[in-house]
């Protein structure tokens, strides 16, 4: 979901001519001409974009055909280059098909090449900042964002950019106050729903549940109010809720009937109150209409657990061959856990030496290097994970079996349980093994640690007992009568 927010607040950063022009249509209403009609699909669009909200897609795909018919005629148009660029992210964005951001590229820079950034193209600037983050290229997002925070600081299209870009380095803080700086400039449903995100990536799980309430309340179009209700349903599932989380996601479904994160976060509620046909059936509607690379694998990981083993191999062999942007964590964790272990690691430290420093990456470079047999080094990356905040019972498992591997068993079986607490459903084949992990780590002790047990005092008569070094020889005694 994060790219799609992203995408749609950089496509309001290039509609305001349009928005401009648009208001004109309310021009005979003050001349006592009548009202004007309804807006269109692809003005519709426009204006959701210019309000930061997301557009029917229908709409969306409006907008992009109207754009692409104008720019043929008008080539030297900067501003509706910009516009068709941003569009074609957010579709791609949307619909997790990567063929549109190269025609997003390509626009954008032509829109620069009309009129460069010298000149004051911020919009074809966030377009860059945007796409860049739709493709995981956080380092690229980040100069694009803060170029145009540098030229017009209350720009607030660049701070969801910058958001998503300091997330993807791993640096929590400074997308925190991007947000806050976002919550200064700008309202609405898109701003509560990425509050939401970034309280819940501080493990502020109450004000994650608040502002995702806010946004549900002030969501003004059927996309927006799909996302906050699935972002409130993402919530539920990760605190280990499947019933409130199948109820959020049913609930935004009847506003986006295909709506794809919901159906992916159907599928997992299913799969944990046992309904795993229905699950199988909404993982193969999710990917159909958002083919995300984690969504392929935790589609192939249930098939695995219910014994589906060429359903499963077909979906891996999908993930493994596909063209997918921003799919390396996803990736990585398949060949650590049913492919090559060393290639997990190689493909997690060079995501790692490119600053993509998140606690995702830090997981899953931790995970690889134990499965590759690097146990020491991959506690420093796991204990790296579950240290930032988030609360997650797939990093606490990895740090829980990473530790028992060590044979530190009292922080392995803290972690293996907190996995259990945080969510018991978290993965159909790792919940199962974490249960069996901490049945086989036994109670604690009540003994107390080695180090920390007194010394024992030896029992009078028994046992070996310390020499004693004799006095010294007393000087002889005075016995001289006192003088009187």
């Amino acid at each position: 979901m994060k790219t799609q927010n992203v995408s749609r607040t950089v496509l309001a950063a290039g509609v305001g001519a349009v928005v401009a022009a648009t208001a004109l249509l309310y021009l005979p209403e003050l001349l006592d001409q009548g009202p004007p009609p309804p807006p269109g699909p692809a003005e519709r669009a426009t204006i959701a974009a210019h309000a930061g909200a997301q557009a029917a897609l229908p709409d969306l795909a409006a907008l992009i055909t109207d754009r692409e018919k104008w720019l043929r005629a008008h080539p030297d148009d900067d501003a509706s280059w910009a516009e068709l660029g941003a569009a074609y992210t957010e579709r791609g964005a949307r619909l997790g098909d990567v063929r549109d951001y190269p025609r997003a590229e390509k626009a954008l820079r032509r829109s620069l090449a009309e009129r460069p950034a010298a000149r004051g193209n911020t919009a074809a600037q966030l377009g860059l900042g945007a796409l860049a983050g739709a493709r995981g290229d956080w380092n690229s997002a980040k100069e694009w964002g803060e170029k145009v925070r540098t030229a017009d600081p209350r720009r607030w299209p660049a701070y969801p950019v910058l958001m998503d870009a300091y997330n993807g380095l791993g640096d929590y803080k400074a997308a925190q106050k991007a947000m806050e700086t976002l919550q200064g400039l700008h309202k609405g449903a898109m701003v509560r729903t990425r509050a939401a995100q970034t309280y819940r990536d501080r493990g502020w799980r109450e004000d994650a549940d608040a502002a995702a309430l806010d946004a549900v309340s002030l969501a003004e179009t059927a996309p927006d109010k799909a996302a906050a209700l699935a972002r409130l349903g993402d919530l539920a599932w990760e605190r280990g809720e499947p019933d409130e989380a199948l109820a959020l996601f049913g609930a935004a479904l009847t506003q986006v009937r295909d709506h794809g994160p919901s159906l992916a976060g159907r599928a997992r509620a299913l799969t944990a109150l046992g309904r795993t046909d229905e699950a199988l059936r909404d993982w193969r509607a999710a990917l159909a209409r958002l083919p995300l690379p984690e969504y392929v694998l935790e589609a192939g990981e249930l098939s695995e657990s219910l014994g589906l083993h060429e359903d499963a191999r077909a979906l891996y062999e999908r993930l493994r061959t596909g063209t997918w942007a921003g799919g390396e964590v996803a990736l990585a964790l398949l060949d650590a856990d049913h492919g090559n272990a060393a290639a997990a690691v190689t493909r997690m430290r060079a995501e790692w030496a490119r600053g993509h420093r998140s606690v995702r990456v830090a997981d899953t470079l931790g995970w690889a290097l134990y499965r590759a047999g690097q146990t020491k080094e991959a506690l420093e990356y796991a204990t790296r994970a579950t240290e930032e905040g988030l609360r997650s019972a797939l990093f606490s498992y990895h740090r829980g079996e990473i530790e028992r591997a060590l044979e530190e068993t009292g922080p392995a079986r803290r972690h293996l349980a907190e996995a259990l607490r945080i969510n018991p459903h978290f993965s159909p084949l790792l919940a199962p093994r974490a249960a069996g992990a901490v049945a086989a780590l036994g109670e604690p002790s009540d003994e107390l640690p080695k180090e920390l047990r007194p010394e024992p005092e030896p029992a009078r008569g028994v046992g070996p007992r310390t020499p004693v070094k004799p006095p010294k020889a007393a000087k002889a005694a005075d016995t001289t009568a006192p003088r009187e």
